[in-house]
């Protein structure tokens, strides 16, 4: 039994780096997704209002001159659907995109969902795994060691949740915005269809 205990105590020891590099590295993809996210952040104020305007006076008989009231500098992937539907001949290719749309947004979401599920589990891993040579050097009176330890568990929960919570909330806020972006894309969809009399 005693030579179980000691091969897991060994596995657990000795994932412990590769743990703590793993939370380095989604500490820094946070970082980045914090730069992108602004990015992001300012290229939809430019155009929201803008689009916004545009589709509140949108019927099927101006649809089709949508295109030349949209930004043309640094366009949106809202915006650049949106070219791309208005020049799609059938409907079929407009489901299409729309589809292709829906892919788009799932993998930008990705970065933050992976974040908001592994960096709490790479978080408590890295606090109990130094929590078994923590408490083995307050059994030998081993004071520093044990102080150690705990300061690594500390660390490795705080960089863990605070790569969770950039996930969350660029993902809650994200999903938002692609949520507006596929209903303004629908809406185009169904006037172009409507043109054609297709629906």
């Amino acid at each position: 039994m005693n030579y179980i205990s000691d091969i897991l105590y060994w596995i657990s020891t000795g994932l412990l780096v590769p743990v703590i590099v793993l939370l380095i590295f989604f500490f820094g993809r946070a970082l980045l997704l914090i730069g992108s996210f602004f990015g992001q952040y300012l290229a939809i104020r430019r155009t929201e209002s803008l689009i916004a305007k545009e589709l509140d006076g949108l019927n099927k008989a101006n649809v089709s001159t949508l295109s030349e009231r949209l930004p043309k500098k640094n366009p949106s992937l809202v915006v650049t659907y949106m070219n791309r539907l208005l020049v799609a001949d059938t409907a079929a290719m407009r489901q299409r995109l729309l589809s292709d749309f829906e892919i788009a947004a799932d993998k930008d979401l990705s970065t933050s969902k992976t974040l908001n599920k592994i960096g709490p589990m790479l978080g408590l891993m890295g606090t109990l795994i130094p929590m078994g040579p923590a408490l083995v050097g307050l059994s030998t009176g081993d004071i520093a060691s044990m102080a150690y330890n705990m300061q690594v568990a500390f660390a490795t929960t705080v960089v863990g949740l605070f790569a969770a919570a950039i996930g969350f909330i660029t993902q809650q806020v994200k999903k938002r915005w692609y949520l507006q972006d596929m209903t303004n894309l629908e809406f185009v969809s169904e006037l172009l269809n409507e043109k054609d009399g297709k629906s």
